[in-house]
């Protein structure tokens, strides 16, 4: 499996700007405490980076989105806001003490941390420059049953050939596992909601029995 990754993520993503992590004995906790640490964007950013992730080797599901909110970025715990309740509860239909359970739900996402905001609105877009250092490595190490991909960006960095209503509407296959591909739940997504009524109507009953039955939850 760990051949299969690296080599899909090395064929996915330029190989200038591949970082291996040049030690093929690294633990999972040492993954997590050198992503936690890291500050590579801090003066990119003008602010002190926070890392955001949650879960652990053997989490059932693995949920990649763009980015962690200002909220996120300020509590420290994912989906923590107005997009994780309309994805927890709305989507899922799922309470908190299911998903921030760490057998459940490794989240993730291909920016670790809060990019700060836009001067026109909006947050700055996450950096790919932390996907392509720490995500294939999270990848690599995360032996999972579930892949759930949200938003267009995250969408785009690991199906980049694919059209992103396409993956929506249809079961997809990352690292010869089933995957799905969401759109993002923020509230400031809502005319792509109202542009794509069967999303809600009837994929998201789909995409609810997959998660419920990955959980055991049926």
């Amino acid at each position: 499996m760990l051949r299969f990754v690296r080599k899909y993520i090395e064929e996915l993503l330029p190989r200038d700007k591949y970082v291996s992590n040049g030690d093929k004995t690294m633990s999972f906790n040492e993954l997590k405490d050198q992503i936690t640490t890291c500050q590579d964007c801090k003066q990119k950013f003008g602010f002190t980076p926070n890392p955001i992730f949650h879960g652990k080797e053997r989490s059932k599901i693995m949920q990649i989105s763009q980015a962690p909110s200002k909220k996120v970025h300020e509590t420290g715990l994912p989906f923590n806001d107005p997009s994780g309740a309309k994805l927890k509860y709305q989507w899922y239909q799922i309470t908190d003490d299911i998903f921030y359970d760490e057998d459940n739900f490794y989240i993730t996402a291909i920016a670790h941390c809060f990019p700060g905001k836009h001067p026109k609105g909006g947050d700055n877009p996450p950096p790919l420059a932390c996907a392509n250092k720490w995500l294939a490595r999270e990848i690599e190490m995360v032996d999972n049953q579930l892949y759930i991909i949200i938003g267009a960006r995250a969408a785009k960095y690991l199906f980049p050939n694919e059209s992103f209503e396409d993956l929506i509407f249809k079961d997809n296959t990352l690292n010869n596992k089933p995957a799905i591909v969401l759109p993002h739940p923020s509230p400031l997504n809502i005319r792509w909601f109202k542009a794509h009524p069967a999303f809600e109507e009837k994929r998201v009953p789909e995409i609810r029995e997959i998660i419920r039955d990955v959980l055991g939850l049926t």
